[in-house]
């Protein structure tokens, strides 16, 4: 089972301090948390695209090629890349430059987004959303394998006997599909048999299990035998030596974070009960001391039958070196507890 990290370069004010780090700076300690990654033996480092003042990861695939510069062995992956405004041709050329780079790491986690702001940015119409990333997606999909590719689609000028370069050196490179809960999102990625990843930041994680379901049904429906296809999830934590230690030095921030959200989308304001009750071992919040976390992912392995588990570390600004003790801590405590749980 592997286990990863995630990231959108947050640049939010510390509710601390009242200060913003700068793009410069969460830039570099972005590179940083990779290479401190990969030290403590996880897997995977995922760095969404987000085109906001909040957030520094505007081209999630040149930090990337930063850090692979740095490390030898972690996978880089996005998360997400919002491929319903990218174009399919240079989201493919970026990643299989970073593959090359990182001799054979990078991946593509291709959504449609929960953000929107990149669609006026690049001129696309919010009512054709569900309709771009289907018609991006199978035209990515189809630059990936070799062999020239002959296309035509609504959104984007035809191609003729194309064959895009650099080619990958993972033949072909992976693309998963991230899912926030819609059914036929799921449907889509199972029949295409690509890798899902499930964005579960609220709720009951278990009641993801019939999307999972869903999601086997469909690949079998599509020829692909679902066993060999992984399925990861991804949720917001946080971990620190104690329990009490973790909870005050991630919820200031997350709330933060959660109650701009909630003004721009008409949620009500977090509250610690709200919290409280995401914490709990059938709560999305993986918020704890590393025997707390390592009990909770388990606890979704077995729900879910996930293949990977990415924890999102810092949704809001927090210091950066308690940042870097959570990596730590999950690299050399949950992580191996996990995965010995898992292995026996």
């Amino acid at each position: 089972m592997e286990i990863g990290i995630s990231s959108f370069a947050e640049t939010t004010p510390d509710p601390a301090t009242g200060v913003a780090p700068s793009a410069h700076q969460r830039l570099l300690e972005v590179v940083e948390e990779v290479v401190l990654a990969e030290q403590v033996g996880l897997d995977v480092y995922g760095l969404g695209e987000h085109h906001r003042p909040d957030y520094a990861s505007s081209a999630p695939a040149v930090v990337l090629a930063a850090a692979a510069a740095r490390t030898e062995r972690i996978r880089l992956t996005s998360a997400v890349t919002v491929l319903s405004s990218e174009d399919p041709v240079r989201v493919y050329q970026q990643y299989a430059t970073l593959d090359l780079l990182s001799s054979g790491r990078a991946e593509v986690l291709a959504g449609r987004g929960s953000f929107i702001e990149s669609f006026p940015l690049f001129g696309y119409d919010l009512a054709d959303y569900d309709e771009l990333f289907t018609e991006k997606l199978d035209l990515l999909l189809a630059l990936r394998e070799e062999g020239p590719v002959t296309w035509s689609g609504k959104h984007r000028a035809g191609l003729d006997g194309v064959v895009v370069q650099p080619r990958a050196l993972q033949q072909p490179l992976p693309v998963w599909v991230g899912v926030g809960g819609n059914p036929e999102s799921v449907v889509r990625a199972g029949v295409r048999g690509l890798p899902l990843a499930l964005a579960i930041i609220g709720g009951q994680p278990e009641r993801f299990a019939p999307l999972v379901d869903l999601f086997h049904r469909a690949a079998v429906q599509g020829g692909h035998d679902p066993m060999r296809i992984p399925v990861a999830s991804h949720s917001h934590g946080f971990v620190a030596q104690t329990s009490q230690a973790a909870v005050e030095t991630f919820y200031g921030p997350y709330k933060v974070v959660m109650d701009q959200l909630g003004r721009e989308r008409g949620w009500p304001p977090l509250n610690r009960p709200h919290f409280e009750a995401g914490r709990t071992k059938r709560g999305a919040l993986f918020v704890g001391s590393p025997a707390e976390v390592t009990e909770k992912i388990l606890f979704n392995a077995e729900v879910l039958g996930i293949d990977r588990f990415m924890l999102h570390v810092s949704p809001g600004s927090m210091p950066h070196r308690e940042v870097l003790r959570a990596i730590e801590l999950l690299g050399t405590e949950v992580a191996p507890a996990v995965r010995a749980a898992a292995a026996a």
